[in-house]
């Protein structure tokens, strides 16, 4: 239990603030805060892990501050605060914290945590300007080859420099004035495999090493779901402080099992893995006199050029092997392996790659030992070191990039040779391959099906204390669904806490259709008849679809005939896009949002910018994620029925937030249109139906 000391200084802070700010104390947001404050504070609890699902105008953002922070301080601990995106990063550190300190009583100091990715590399900035725009790291993934925009990026980098010299910028590439192609960005960023940290010669002035001291002094951290993920993979503690020594609230935390699955993925990609292979083999040859001149063992490059040239071939037929299995007369072509089984033949390939990357791996560990060894001592200053034109620093990278290359081969291989076989049970995992067009495009990758037991042993079992909170975690009224993906013990405090907005404020309404939603022709056509006169006297309108293509031909269809203006998403930014809605509304035109799965969620227009949502058809997930399928192919063998208990919850789930559209302040109503009528005459209808906030109904 928390002690009492504790107790009163969290229930003065949040007297203070809402005395200060003119808030009414939410009753809602009172329960949010026993229930951080609860889970956080007691150091012996088995499980100190709160789960709060908190409705929209809760005010979960001050309920975990109010609660956490305090806890933090007196259990010696960082409060590590993690977002789902940079922009609710910036929100929470420039606005949102400043507000909680300011009116609360309560005085920490507070950081922002970002990856190497987001701040410029000076040791490759300053080769990209003296080697005239050659990159000089083997790019690490293989998405990373750069076209013709780096022709173009050398005043873009002077003036980086130009800026840089005279403290108008700190390297931040968030905050560089104009938006940076990713092209531009990757000739000037490194990653934690590629950064020769504290022997690079340009550590005194890196912005990111600048950055990361600060977290050292600071009471909280924010960052997002990704970074904390990434250092987690990593082993924890090496960019954010260790988990046992964090207090962690996960903002917006339904997304973080997705973000898990990405960051955990294994991935094979012919043209990549070739186009490096074929790139280090160019450096070494190019490195080697200087290097064996400054006493490197003249035994090592030999052997890993020979192991380079074994999997490069090696590769190349298991491309060729891949290739095989995929349908040809398709642009972008996908073969899942049926349970995670691997047939004999190429799990014998797989071995054989897995082999030959874990004794690369074993040889590039060497030399990039014996290039730290040489750097260290200062044999490497001489001009026999330069190695084929390129400096210690930037070897010592490349040899850094060769390991990390090596380990991430050795995976997905180790994945795919440890798969089962024929006839043997699936192991939890997912397995597919799939092309773009060519050889070169092939790619095959591996991932848990669940993230669960990754977040548990990387994570839960970790943490001095978590934390997660959204406005949507459970589906059909229990958070089993969410359980089962995060990993999260059962024996985590779970709390449901109400929205403050009426619900009766909104009517939800499903008319009458002809057309089935299955029959994806007919329903298209009906929308394209039914929206103009649907939506003719409303002025804020967002209406959303699960499928490109419906929306697209609706549009076709509709787009001339509509009274309003019309923005749709990916036409231009999302920031734009928003900003010419609420404009038009402004100005007292009606204007109207077509947007899909993504602004289902974290779109946010009160008052007459949005009276009517519009919601093509129930959210379900398109059936062709390899993911998704191989759960349910886990579930079948199990007995379980997988559109009941994946399907219908993840609909239901994204039902709500969708419907969560329209109530974004106590003011706020409207209505809600479905236009699919499975929701009231199929089965599973009335489970997702009964997980509705409590609209108006108007049903058929």
């Amino acid at each position: 239990m928390i002690d009492e000391g504790l107790q009163a200084e969290i229930r003065a802070a949040y007297q203070e603030l809402t005395d200060s700010l003119n808030l009414v104390p939410r009753w809602g947001q009172r329960q949010m805060i026993a229930e951080v404050a609860n889970a956080l504070a007691d150091p012996e609890a088995e499980t100190p892990i709160a789960v709060v699902e908190a409705g929209t105008g809760t005010g979960k953002t001050i309920a975990y501050l109010v609660a956490a922070l305090p806890v933090a301080r007196a259990r010696g601990k960082k409060l590590v605060v993690a977002s789902a995106t940079v922009a609710l990063q910036e929100q929470l550190l420039f606005r949102d914290l400043p507000d909680v300190m300011q009116h609360s009583g309560l005085n920490f100091d507070a950081t922002l945590a970002k990856g190497r990715g987001r701040y410029v590399c000076l040791l490759k900035l300053d080769h990209q300007l003296s080697d005239h725009g050659t990159d000089p790291l083997i790019p690490l993934y293989p998405d990373e080859f750069l076209g013709a925009e780096e022709e173009l990026a050398g005043p873009i980098l002077e003036e980086m420099i130009q800026t840089l010299g005279d403290g108008s910028w700190d390297g931040d590439l968030d905050a560089w004035p104009e938006q940076l192609t990713p092209s531009v960005r990757r000739l000037i960023t490194t990653d934690q495999s590629q950064c020769t940290g504290r022997r690079c010669p340009h550590i005194g002035q890196c912005s990111f090493f600048r950055a990361r001291e600060g977290l050292e002094e600071a009471d909280v951290i924010v960052t997002n779901h990704d970074l904390v993920l990434s250092d987690l993979r990593l082993g924890g503690g090496v960019i954010l402080p260790a988990p046992e020594d964090s207090l962690y609230v996960f903002d917006e935390g339904h997304q973080l099992p997705a973000k898990c699955l990405n960051q955990f993925a294994l991935r094979f990609h012919a043209g990549g893995t070739l186009q490096g292979l074929r790139d280090s083999e160019r450096w070494m040859v190019a490195s080697a006199a200087g290097w064996v001149a400054q006493g490197l063992d003249e035994r090592l490059i030999p052997a890993i050029t020979l192991l380079v040239t074994d999997l490069a071939q090696r590769s190349e037929d298991v491309a060729e092997r891949l290739w095989q299995l995929l349908p040809e007369d398709d642009d972008r072509a996908e073969f899942r392996f049926q349970h995670g089984r691997i047939p004999a033949d190429l799990a014998e390939q797989a071995a054989g790659l897995a082999a030959q990357w874990d004794q690369l791996h074993r040889e590039a560990t060497r030399l990039e030992a014996a290039l730290e060894n040489s750097l260290t001592s200062g044999g490497a200053s001489s001009e026999n070191a330069m190695g084929g034109g390129l400096d210690p620093d930037l070897s010592l990278a490349n040899a850094q990039g060769l390991v990390a290359r090596a380990e991430q081969q050795l995976a997905i291989w180790k994945a795919f040779a440890d798969a089962p076989g024929e006839g043997e049970s699936g192991d939890g995992w997912a397995r597919w391959c799939q092309h773009r067009g060519n050889p070169q495009t092939i790619e095959c990758q591996a991932s848990p099906i669940l993230p669960g037991e990754l977040l548990y042993d990387a994570l839960w079992q970790r943490a001095a204390g978590a934390v997660i909170t959204s406005a949507t975690l459970s589906a059909l009224g229990t958070f089993e669904r969410f359980r089962e993906r995060s990993g999260v013990p059962a024996s985590a405090r779970w709390k449901q806490v109400a929205s403050p907005f009426d619900p009766q404020k909104a009517t939800f309404c499903v008319p009458a259709m002809t057309s089935d939603p299955g029959n994806q022709e007919a329903h298209t056509r009906e929308l394209t008849e039914t929206l103009p006169s649907l939506i003719e006297g409303d002025r804020g309108v967002l209406l959303l679809f699960t499928s490109r293509r419906q929306m697209e031909a609706v549009l076709e269809q509709i787009e001339q005939v509509l009274t309003h203006h019309v923005l749709v998403q990916d036409r231009m930014s999302k920031n734009r896009l928003l900003t010419q809605h609420r404009e038009h509304i402004d100005s007292g035109d009606s204007s109207a949002i077509f947007g899909l799965a993504s602004f289902f969620e974290g779109i946010d227009l009160p008052g007459e910018y949005c009276r009517h949502v519009v919601i093509a058809k129930l959210p379900f997930a398109v059936p062709d994620d390899p993911i998704a399928a191989a759960h349910s192919e886990l579930l079948e063998e199990q007995g379980r029925d997988p559109f009941m208990e994946i399907s219908v919850p993840d609909a239901a789930q994204k039902l709500v937030q969708a419907s969560g559209r329209l109530l974004r302040t106590e003011q706020d109503e409207g209505r809600i249109t479905l236009l699919d009528t499975r929701l009231i005459n199929r089965r599973y209808g009335r489970a997702i139906l009964e997980s509705l906030p409590g609209f108006k109904m108007e049903l058929g």
